[in-house]
């Protein structure tokens, strides 16, 4: 490690009578300053909510007044609902963070903070840095969000300099690789991950440790290691916060991982739309092959690697294992039977070892803090903790990182702050479209790969996707199924033509007219659960044979909405746009014909200067009409009486 140091120390000098290793250190990772720093969350997600125009508007700002400042770009620290979020960093002074930037609001917080001074603007925290702290400014680590939160993958995240290799050095980066290949066999790095307890963190759960001797004892002129960042789950981002916001953690992931199997060669595969990731993805690799921890003979171990990016073209069974080797080969991606296993044959026919981005990122945390640490947190089961990405109808949207074991309703509630617009609570989608919804019944379980099984979700990679009581579960299931049925890859027909079967059920009972009598209503309810186990049983791969989860899940819990869109024709949400009723108000109606005009179907009778109405069995449902009136004589059935009651009420 100290060669490492003296290499960073070598191009950080400073001119200050105290030059010592241990200031540098703290120079660069921004915790002494000897002039201000401006930290802009220029994630995805950052640029997404205007952070582009925001570091414009602040190096206008810092050139128009002549003030010597440093920008820097940052990660998503995860709270995404909060972005544009800009630190400020003073000499002296503590580091302190801001939410909801626009480029409107640089000047007010520059003139402010530059003077010693609070804006008038929505504060996240200061940090527990090197300074003075800002008075009556609560610790970021206090704020709701990161209360309960334990980052380990997430660390570094939002808080230092990506594209930076020597920020991540003075950070103890690396440390934990360089330890592993100068002072511990192969065997004893995969003993030490088995001894963490360390799960994969991409769906499965099966014990890294066990995965990394399986590779181990492969006995082959060739092993490869590859990094599945190929991240398709709808509401999940997880893989592409860590790579934009800390790219050199998973890389330190990576090379332990390489030595522990004997691998030389490792490839990331990472879908294209991924292009902020993938570009500091390149400038990690330069820099660590600058260093020399990635290339021949890194540092005189005798150790060899070699880190290749591959594209992928955003297929969703990319996912699964085998079809992303076919596809690193250049071949259609597209599963094979198991057995052989990758870990015995893999990729061009060598032992291959396949992890995701989070589990790679967790190794440097679990050779930096030990074993028993990591296996300290969590459940008997399920150790160190997970990442998961809130989304959906939740106040404070974003990445959290917990323990194993926190309820889900502490992430929901506490962390996440609950359900917008104080509507109820009424499922979360856990585990993507091969997962499955957990309901308030079960929110108070722990967070654990056998809980979540047991209540019909499943971890999967970890997107977590809120859903209100104006959700209409009915519809939930057929965008699921829509989507893994057009990402099928078509190579077994359970899969191939069984969710197709599924899909074409959920369309004809969220749409009118609803053929067929009530005893073949029924059976509709019948053949999709029929058809889902068939599905689970033969299907080829682990995606197929989840495919009808969301589908069994919403079932499960939600047989009455099921029930009540095939019988009553009726769905409570008003979502399902095809069994809407619109009704015209005669009272109301003065015969404008405007709705007339815009009914694409002519459903949609009356003479001019006279009360219009709508043929209900040719009606669509799409709303154009009540979008035309311009005198709300149009609603749709059991909505206006609602309106009515609850005006009543507040009466």
């Amino acid at each position: 490690m100290e060669i490492l140091k003296e290499k960073v120390l070598a191009k950080n000098k400073y001119k200050e009578p105290d030059s010592s290793p241990d200031k540098i250190c703290a120079y660069l990772r921004k915790e002494l300053v000897d002039r201000p720093v401006i930290f802009v969350g220029a994630g995805t997600c950052g640029l997404g909510a205007g952070a582009g125009k925001t570091m414009e508007a602040i190096e206008n700002y810092l050139k128009s007044n002549e003030i010597k400042a440093d920008v820097v770009r940052v990660g998503c620290i995860g709270l995404c609902s909060s972005e544009p979020i800009v630190d400020v960093k003073l000499p002296g002074k503590k580091r302190i963070s801001f939410e909801q930037v626009t480029q409107d609001k640089v000047t007010e917080l520059l003139q402010s903070v530059m003077n010693g001074r609070l804006p008038v603007l929505k504060i996240i925290g200061q940090f527990d840095d090197e300074g003075e702290a800002w008075e009556n400014v609560p610790f970021i680590s206090e704020h709701p969000f990161f209360r309960l939160q334990k980052r380990l993958v997430l660390e570094n995240c939002g808080i230092s300099d990506p594209v930076s290799i020597e920020e991540y050095i003075a950070r103890g980066g690396y440390q934990a690789y360089l330890q592993v290949i100068k002072g511990k066999s192969r065997e004893d790095v995969c003993d030490e991950v088995l001894k963490s307890g360390l799960r994969g963190r991409g769906g499965g759960g099966f014990s890294t440790g066990t995965k990394w001797k399986l590779g181990l004892a492969s006995p082959a002129d060739q092993k490869y290691l590859i990094c599945n960042a190929d991240e398709g789950d709808p509401g999940a981002f997880m893989d592409r916060a860590v790579i934009e916001g800390d790219p050199h953690k998973l890389l330190e992931g990576m090379c332990i991982a390489a030595y522990a199997i004997g691998a030389t060669k490792a490839y990331v595969y990472i879908r294209a739309e991924y292009p902020l990731a993938i570009e500091r993805l390149i400038k990690a690799i330069a820099d660590a092959k600058e260093y020399g921890l990635i290339g021949k003979n890194i540092f005189g171990t005798g150790q060899d690697l070699e880190i290749i990016i591959k594209k992928g073209a955003g297929a969703f069974v990319c996912g699964e294992e085998t079809a992303l080797i076919h596809s690193i080969e250049g071949k259609r991606g597209m599963p094979r039977p198991r057995p052989p296993y990758p870990t015995t044959q893999g990729l061009f026919g060598k032992p291959t070892v396949i992890n995701n981005v989070e589990t790679l990122a967790n190794v440097p945390s679990i050779f930096n803090k030990g074993a028993d640490y990591f296996a300290s947190m969590g459940t008997k089961t399920s150790k160190g903790t997970k990442v998961f990405a809130l989304s959906g109808k939740i106040k404070r949207t974003g990445l959290v990182e917990i323990p194993m074991g926190t309820t889900i309703r502490e992430i929901i509630f506490n962390i996440g702050g609950g359900i917008k617009n104080e509507r109820k609570f009424k499922a979360v989608q856990m585990g993507g479209p091969s997962g499955g919804c957990v309901t308030e019944v079960n929110l108070d379980i722990p967070i654990d790969y056998e809980s979540l099984l047991s209540v019909g979700a499943m971890m999967g990679s970890g997107g977590m996707v809120v859903m209100d009581e104006d959700t209409c579960m009915v519809d939930v299931a057929k965008f699921f199924m829509d989507f893994i049925q057009r990402e099928s890859c078509g190579k077994c027909i359970p899969c191939r033509e069984g969710t197709k079967v599924m899909l074409e059920t959920l369309e004809e009972i969220t749409k009118k007219p609803f053929d067929g009598n009530a005893l073949s209503r029924f059976k509709k309810i019948v053949q999709l659960e029929n058809l889902a186990m068939v599905i689970k049983d033969t299907s080829l791969c682990g995606l197929g044979q989840s495919a009808p989860n969301p589908v069994l899940s919403t079932l499960r819990w939600f047989r009455d909405e099921y029930e009540e869109h095939i019988y009553e024709r009726h769905c409570r949400a008003g979502v399902c746009q095809g069994l809407r009723t619109y009704v015209i108000d005669d009272a109301l109606c003065t015969g404008c014909t405007a709705c007339t005009k815009k009914c694409p179907v002519n459903a949609i009778v009356g003479s001019r200067k006279n009360p219009h109405y709508i043929i209900a069995e040719k009606c669509t449902g799409c709303g154009s009409c009540q979008a035309a009136c311009n005198f709300g004589a149009i609603y749709i059935e059991g909505e206006k009486k609602q309106v009515q009651v609850e005006l009543s009420l507040n009466e």
